[in-house]
């Protein structure tokens, strides 16, 4: 994927998967991390990865899904660096969406060392998808809630 750096807007080539975080080839500034992953390779694009991921369960004909993405990738600017989107389109992942139990979409998952710290179902506003995100990065995996 060519990611535009938000620092300085050069074009850079971003992984699915990486050892690392991404960042600006020219002003070395972390990038927004955002990546497709299937039923084939969500274990390496995202349980694999070092930093918490956001995974996105949902799905192209899903109003809410369209709805919520764009503020997904803002939260992925906004922590750059610190967290890794995972979009999941569960009409091409349904192994995926059986093992996280996506009844409804869109679901989403904060993941951490592989496991699932909390769950938010159903379309919210930035603003709250943000507090949901923030709460959950400092969650225990052992502590995560299901709502």
């Amino acid at each position: 994927m060519i990611t535009a750096c938000p620092n300085c807007g050069k074009r850079n080539r971003v992984p699915a998967a990486a050892t690392g975080t991404p960042r600006c080839a020219n002003c070395h500034e972390a990038l927004p991390w955002i990546a497709d992953a299937g039923d084939n390779d969500f274990a390496n694009v995202a349980e694999g990865s070092k930093i918490p991921v956001i995974v996105d369960l949902w799905a192209p004909w899903c109003g809410p899904c369209r709805m919520v993405s764009p503020a997904l990738e803002n939260l992925a600017r906004t922590f750059a660096g610190r967290v890794k989107l995972v979009k999941v389109n569960v009409d091409q992942a349904p192994g995926l969406a059986r093992r996280f139990q996506a009844q409804s979409i869109p679901t989403l998952l904060v993941m951490r060392d592989g496991q699932v710290v909390d769950r938010q179902i159903g379309a919210a506003p930035e603003s709250a998808l943000r507090r949901w995100l923030e709460a959950a990065l400092v969650a225990s995996p052992a502590s995560s809630g299901n709502r």
